[in-house]
């Protein structure tokens, strides 16, 4: 096993990015390389740097907070009502964790979400909110997320012939998916989803 293995290992697997690498295994390989410091991961918090630090030979030192803030477990919630099937959701969730298809509702399999808050961003209506998810964090999640997300990664290199990285996430990269929508109709129900969205929030 290699450091960088073993600094893997210890890492929670949610690949949020929010250290600032593509992954939990980026991270790993730059702390490993002595380009990265232990205290880059939010959702690790101080356990996590605890961790490292004594994997490392190093002393703790406190969450970076240009990162994010550690804060218990959370997972993705989809509004159903207003979603508009429009996958991107789905294009950025890391691990899989979203079911669905497009022009169809979405929704998220709560014990395969890491809560990496990922999909919440591209999201056009904002249908999606973090809630919490009433458990910790377990070892065995984050060793099911690491293999969900390598199994993603390898689909994707497969379909793509490119690297797994955001760009292999973008609507651009599937030419059918938006052959099947008129863009003229699209923003229009876009726009009506907006709209809806803004209405029910009012």
């Amino acid at each position: 096993m290699t450091l960088a293995d073993s600094i893997d290992a210890l890492l929670p697997q949610t690949q949020c990015t929010q250290c600032g690498y593509a992954g939990c295994r980026p991270y790993a390989e730059a702390m490993a390389a002595g380009q990265a410091s232990i205290n880059r991961c939010p959702p690790g918090g101080e356990r996590v740097i605890a961790d490292l630090a004594a994997l490392l030979g190093v002393a703790p030192v406190t969450l970076d907070p240009a990162c994010g803030t550690h804060h218990p477990f959370e997972v993705a919630l989809i509004d159903e009502e207003h979603c508009i099937g429009c996958t991107l959701c789905i294009q950025a969730c890391p691990v899989d964790a979203i079911v669905g298809a497009n022009q169809l509702m979405h929704t998220i399999v709560t014990e395969l979400c890491t809560g990496c808050e990922r999909c919440v961003a591209p999201c056009p209506v904002d249908c999606i909110t973090m809630v919490p998810a009433g458990r910790d964090w377990q070892d065995d999640d984050a060793n099911a997320a690491r293999t969900r997300f390598q199994q993603r990664n390898t689909r994707l290199l497969r379909r793509h012939d490119e690297a797994a990285g955001p760009a292999a996430r973008t609507l651009a990269n599937k030419p059918a998916l938006m052959a099947t929508t008129d863009p003229q109709d699209k923003q229009q129900r876009i726009a009506q989803a907006l709209a809806r969205a803004r209405a029910n929030r009012q």
